[in-house]
């Protein structure tokens, strides 16, 4: 195939100033100078005597020069460019001679676009690039000695010949290097800023319209006319425009004419840079599509209003219009190609502009997405430019070579296609940094915003909406809670100066959890008049804010809500990154649930009230850690405290001041023989005893098979609801991280913490029994040393009738366990919360040595402590 190269004869060719009469204040006046080793000599019309002298434009702003007629009508307004020229070393060779010349090309392997080199290079996809051999007076743009063509009517051949050219100058610009260095040389921004953004959307407007595929088979039918955003038609808008008019009518006549007279579409792109030269990167693309758009706008106005406006009408047979829309069966093709790359044209400038708005105090150059980004646009911003000439060329072959020639056109689709392809992987490439910019911003943001919820914490409130909207609305959502009660949407008002429980967790909390929080709120609720009753409960549910909230999490979340009779957020995304670090870091929520107390001016009275809710449900109002400490210190070492009223026959037995063995594990075997050596210690001793299987701190279902077990033998009583169960442990472990929470883990001297512990302790290593005499418990041991103890009643007996049942039983008791059982062992889970630093045994009350532990448990629940 034969590429046209758009060159000029020696002696005939006469290139007029770039600006015509327009001068631009730019330092670009000068033809581009290029090493001669590399692209070959770029020179200056005054040194190539031989072509004779420059006409000078008139010097009047708007008038269009005119060339003469004796040189024809090919109007090329860039003398900025010089003679045409092409690379010495890369790109051939150009000479000026009147016999043909040579282009040698060196063989290359083809590809598409690489954004890891050089943004944007165009290369043929087939085969390897050969050698062309033109001839001058072949030469695009029939600029032959003598010879020219008028710009106003060019002949289909030489549209034909345009369009080929520009596909094969498309193979010759592979060294993207050299081109970059064209551009940059053409860049001289002067500071000047440019609010281009109503601008695009106003041109975005234009071309959404005009390229509409309905546009192509309607005939009469006009368009429906939609308001812009009313920031279009601002005062300081207009005044942009009236600004911009000039530049934009310019760089739209520059392209019209360059188009209709055969200049090839690199030198045309060259031309419009160095008339924008004083222009940042996303202003030149965003005014030379607002140029295109004129032209592209003014044709499809007339496509669609024709057929009701006489003088569109008119208008419309000058351009042939009517003739297109006609056949536009038959041109869809090539129409659907152009909207394509227009398309893809607005993609990469949105792109670009979004990289000018991104914000300098949250990002600067030396990101390295943000450097990569930059480095990029200016090919980005060459090649988007480049294929708004080749739109605005195919729109000239419609409207000056008519539906004949549109048809037979076959090669444009070709390279639309090409073009679109290549500004995709662009768009795509620049679109993978923005991502990684937005990242970075987004980090500095929130970062930002947990220093304010921290700032916010710290401060005293006259109330706490400011913590609250900070911490549940940062977004100012008009209504982010929903009511329990009514299930409907209501304003953060509603807990205005109230205390308020937020209740923090994931959306894997148990239904345990909920059913226990559900019966003690609406207890609460029955009577509102009382002091405990004075609170507002909020669900905050976190979830993972890096993760997608895909249908099954969705699904879960809502079927969560809506099981809650109290307050909960509208939507998981109402909880911002900041605020799930912050309530990570500061509040320490692990997987487990936690329940921060704000007081009605919004200060924090309790980092987590959640073991006080388990301990002592309703009695803990307000909630505060000073009430905590208090419900502490009236607290003894009794029966009462680790049953609470789960039971009443338990709280029955109390009064009765029978003896009472509380037990656990989940050894069938060992639970046997506990509880018949029970039976005949009791029978023989004459004491009324009674015995109470609570289970086990986790192995939900074996523990259910042994319930079964100890109904079907009658071996004790037991909770049927395995909720019971699980709230008797969950007690337990609230009460030791209560006073790991009050820094009173260690106090060896509380009874009351030696003997949590213990037990918590003894149920980690098997079966436990705890004795209790009425509401005074008497023994806290082991299963392996009580059970022996029991066996061996036969050598204590004698101490019963002077020391009563339970001494007796004690002292052999802590005799027994001094001999066989070792010290105590705790395994806290990362997920419990607030883990101490350091703990004593609770035995021999020496600091335990630390461990880690790696534990494979398939239970659906895991236990915050495994002892």
């Amino acid at each position: 195939m034969d590429t046209k190269l758009g060159a000029s004869a020696a002696g005939n060719l006469q290139q007029p100033n770039v600006t015509s009469s327009a001068q631009q204040p730019s330092r670009g006046t000068n033809a581009l100078q290029q090493p001669t080793g590399q692209v070959g000599a770029l020179q200056q019309a005054s040194q190539l005597g031989q072509l004779g002298a420059l006409p000078q434009p008139s010097s009047q702003l708007g008038s269009n020069y005119q060339p003469s007629s004796q040189l024809g009508a090919n109007y090329q307004p860039s003398s900025q460019l010089g003679s045409n020229y092409q690379p010495s070393s890369q790109l051939g060779s150009y000479q000026q001679s009147s016999q043909p010349v040579s282009l040698q090309q060196q063989p290359t392997q083809l590809g598409s676009y690489q954004p890891s080199s050089q943004l944007g290079s165009l290369q043929q996809p087939t085969g390897q690039l050969v050698s062309y051999q033109q001839p001058i007076s072949q030469q695009l743009g029939a600029l032959q000695m003598g010879s020219f063509q008028q710009p106003g009517k060019m002949s289909p051949f030489s549209m034909q010949q345009l369009i080929k050219s520009d596909r094969g100058n498309m193979l010759t610009l592979s060294d993207d290097n050299w081109m970059v260095k064209q551009i940059q040389a053409a860049h001289t921004p002067d500071g000047r800023v440019v609010e281009i953004g109503p601008l695009l959307s106003l041109v975005e407007d234009i071309l959404n319209r005009a390229t509409l595929p309905a546009a192509l088979i309607t005939t009469g039918a006009q368009s429906q006319i939609d308001s812009l955003e009313q920031k279009t038609y601002q005062t300081n808008f207009l005044a942009l425009l009236d600004a911009l008019s000039f530049t934009i009518d310019r760089i739209s006549r520059e392209i019209s004419y360059r188009t209709m007279g055969g200049t090839d579409a690199h030198q045309t792109t060259l031309s419009i840079f160095q008339q924008l030269s004083l222009y940042d990167w996303d202003a030149k693309l965003v005014l030379t599509l607002a140029a295109f758009a004129l032209h592209y706008g003014e044709f499809w106005l007339l496509a669609q209003i024709y057929t009701t406006n006489q003088l569109a009408k008119s208008m419309a047979l000058l351009r042939q219009v009517p003739g297109l829309i006609e056949r536009a069966n038959s041109l869809k093709p090539r129409f659907d190609a152009l909207n394509d790359l227009i398309k893809a044209i607005l993609e990469v400038t949105h792109c670009v502009v979004k990289f000018k708005e991104l914000p300098s105090m949250y990002i600067t150059p030396d990101v390295p997405a943000l450097a990569t980004g930059i480095a990029h646009i200016p090919t980005a911003v060459y090649w988007t430019i480049r294929s708004i000439v080749a739109c605005a060329t195919q729109i000239t072959s419609f409207t000056s070579m008519g539906y004949e020639f549109a048809i037979s056109a076959t090669e444009a689709h070709w390279e639309l296609s090409t073009l679109a392809h290549n500004l995709r992987n662009m768009r795509d490439h620049l679109n993978t940094q923005l991502e990684k910019c937005h990242q970075h911003i987004n980090e500095k943001l929130d970062g930002e915003s947990y220093d304010m919820l921290v700032k916010l914490f710290e401060m005293i409130h006259l109330d706490n909406m400011k913590v609250l909207k900070a911490l549940i609305c940062p977004r100012d959502d008009v209504q982010p809670l929903v009511d329990g009660s009514t299930k409907r949407r209501v304003n953060i008002d509603v807990l205005r100066r109230k205390n308020v429980l937020l209740l923090i967790s994931g959306l894997n909390i148990s239904q345990d959890e909920l059913s226990i929080l559900e019966q003690i709120y609406n207890e609460s609720r029955l009577h509102p008049t009382r002091l405990e009753s004075q609170y507002e409960l909020v669900w905050i549910p976190i979830v993972d804010p890096s993760s997608q909230l895909t249908d099954p999490i969705q699904n879960k979340f809502e079927s969560l809500q809506s099981s809650m009779p109290w307050y909960t957020v509208q939507h998981p995304s109402l909880i911002g990154k900041a605020a799930v670090r912050f309530i990570k870091e500061k509040w320490h929520l692990r997987n487990k649930p936690i329940l921060v107390v704000l007081d009605p001016l919004g200060k924090v009275v309790s980092p987590n009230a959640i073991h006080m809710m388990w301990i002592w449900v309703s009695n803990a109002f307000p909630f505060t850690s000073t009430r905590e400490e208090a419900l502490w210190r009236e607290e003894t070492w009794r029966l009462e405290l680790l049953v609470d009223s789960l039971d009443q026959t338990i709280l029955n037995w109390i009064r009765e001041g029978k003896y009472i063995f509380l037990y656990g594990g989940d050894d069938i075997e060992w639970i046997r023989k506990f509880t018949n050596s029970v039976r005949t210690v009791a029978t023989a001793a004459n004491i009324p005893l009674e015995m109470f299987y609570v289970g086990k701190g986790s192995k939900k279902e074996q523990v259910q098979r042994v319930i079964r077990t100890i109904a079907l033998e009658k071996l004790s009583s037991y909770w049927q609801d395995p909720t019971l169960i699980w709230f008797f442990w969950t007690r337990l472990e609230s009460m030791l991280f209560s006073k790991i929470q009050l820094d009173k883990a260690d106090d060896h001297m509380d009874p009351v913490m030696q003997g949590i512990k213990r037990l918590l302790s003894y149920d980690r290593e098997g079966g436990w029994a705890v004795l209790s005499k009425g509401s005074s418990i008497v023994v806290n041991g082991h299963g392996n040393t009580v059970a022996t103890t029991l066996v061996e009643y036969e050598m204590w007996k004698a101490n019963v009738p002077l020391q009563g049942f339970d001494v007796a039983f004690k002292n052999h008791h802590d005799l027994r366990h001094g001999e066989k059982y070792p010290c105590c062992r705790f395994e806290f889970s990362h997920n419990a919360g607030r883990i101490p630093l350091s703990m004593r045994c609770p035995q021999c009350h020496h600091n335990m040595e630390e461990f880690t532990t790696f534990l494979c448990c398939h239970e659906e629940d895991v236990p915050a402590i495994m002892y």
